[in-house]
């Protein structure tokens, strides 16, 4: 589609002129006689560009560009200046216009800019339309969870994302660490700049320095040409170390370096690089007991955990694995064509009982099974992996909601309390009630206040 040209200038003769140079070469152009004019027709249709004269009767340029700005953002502007006037074209470009040509027009510079700014706008459109589509798909806000300890999650990744700080993310593998590392880019300062996610341990011990820092050309063998590290090609945006805990001890010295002077050595080089960069990084081991027995440096283990997200294992957020099936059924429906709507009693009880030891990427592999053998719109037990259809009984959840809750809060409360060795504060804390609240429901649902041990005492 051609681009839409509001051309704006009090002399007819300017205008005319313009309008017929910019019509030729297949512009959609109109014209106003002032700046009042020219805002009339801005309110009534969107211009990919507005050419305009500062020095004008009723509203000048300088106006009219303030008032475009409120009401067509989007619209680009050039401004047109005699030669005397200069500095106020300066001033123009300062406060929001893009270019600025001196009276009289020469029509091949006019037509060159406004090319190069036209195509400048649709890649920049392009861009931010590709920006809000990732932001969107990758925000938080669309990591499936209503659980209470999801909440927590998201809140915390709310007040963070906005700042600069590093994060160290833990969780258990399949609980979705690189989920949360890109929402808290998305939806920070520097959402527009790269995510550049890293596998510390999926790297060898030789190549990670290299992958990291860049070499120089004939550093080590095989070198041949030079290479820039992901720290600085994430210069500006946010670098994911996952799996930080597998780094090698020599390699983490250089990394806090790297971290505290923002700037770092290339491999065979002897000028320091600089780069800006965030780190989230992330573990399912525990970094603290690392640095207890050597293995993990504790200067690099604070400068890391500025703040610490704990992500809770698909077993500690039961309550969200109807949601995250329904949207697995939705997803692999839409790629294989199926009309699979959902699943019956006791096939979301055989879920619900089941270890999940592999986290949501296994239930969603489960799920993605179950449509791919479902005969009905509703998937059985049939239509599970036996490992997964092993842990239901013949017994459904009972049609009242109320004993289905019933059911699923004695369950739950039942693998909290042997969580925790039967330890009722430590499993009251767990479960986010207080003691006496733990003790009415234990006794509410037939759950036995004593442990095993001081039944036979």
């Amino acid at each position: 589609m051609s681009a839409k040209i509001l051309i704006v200038d009090d002399e007819k003769a300017i205008r005319d002129s313009l309008k017929l140079v910019l019509d030729e070469e297949g512009y959609i152009t109109s014209v106003a006689r002032d700046g009042q004019e020219a805002l009339e027709k801005i309110g009534s249709e969107d211009y990919d560009l507005i050419i305009t004269d500062i020095k004008m009767p009723n509203i000048d340029g300088m106006e009219l560009l303030n008032k475009t700005s409120k009401i067509s953002p989007n619209s680009f502007f050039i401004v047109m200046t005699a030669y005397a006037s200069v500095k106020t074209a300066v001033e123009a470009m300062r406060i929001g216009a893009y270019d600025y040509l001196i009276k009289p027009i020469e029509f091949d510079d006019l037509l060159l800019r406004i090319k190069r700014l036209i195509d400048y706008k649709k890649i920049s459109m392009e861009n931010k339309s590709l920006r809000q589509r990732v932001s969107a798909e990758a925000g938080y806000q669309n990591i499936i969870g209503q659980s209470d300890a999801m909440q927590r999650v998201f809140n915390l990744v709310t007040q963070v994302a906005p700042t600069n700080s590093n994060v160290l993310v833990y969780g258990k593998s399949g609980t979705g660490k690189e989920l949360i590392a890109k929402a808290i880019h998305y939806n920070s300062l520097r959402k527009d700049k790269i995510f550049l996610p890293v596998n510390c341990g999926a790297i060898s011990e030789n190549l990670i320095e290299s992958e990291l820092f860049g070499h120089r050309k004939g550093s080590f063998t095989g070198a041949i040409e030079e290479k820039a590290g992901l720290f600085k090609v994430a210069d500006g945006g946010t670098l994911f170390l996952d799996e930080i805990g597998d780094l090698p001890l020599n390699l983490q010295v250089k990394l806090l370096r790297a971290i505290e002077d923002r700037q770092f050595l290339p491999v065979g080089g002897t000028k320091a690089v600089s780069s800006n960069v965030r780190i989230i990084a992330a573990t399912n081991q525990n970094l603290f007991e690392k640095t207890k027995s050597g293995e993990f440096r504790e200067d690099l283990y604070y400068r890391l955990n500025v703040i610490e997200i704990k992500l809770p294992s698909l077993n500690e957020r039961k309550d969200d694995i109807p949601l995250l099936v329904s949207h697995f059924i939705e997803k692999y429906c839409k790629e294989m064509g199926k009309k699979v709507v959902g699943l019956d009693n006791s096939t979301l009880k055989a879920l619900m009982s089941h270890d999940w030891r592999g986290g949501v990427r296994e239930l969603e592999n489960v799920i993605e099974r179950a449509v791919i053998f479902a005969k009905e719109d509703l998937i059985s037990l049939d239509d599970l992996a036996d490992h997964v259809r092993g842990n239901a009984t013949n017994e459904a959840f009972p049609d009242s909601l109320k004993d289905a809750i019933r059911n699923f809060e004695k369950e739950h409360i039942n693998r909290v309390i042997k969580k925790f060795d039967y330890n009722k504060e430590d499993a009251a804390k767990a479960l986010s009630i207080g003691l006496s609240s733990l003790y009415r429901k234990m006794e509410e649902l037939g759950i036995p206040t004593k442990s095993p041990r001081e039944g036979e005492a």
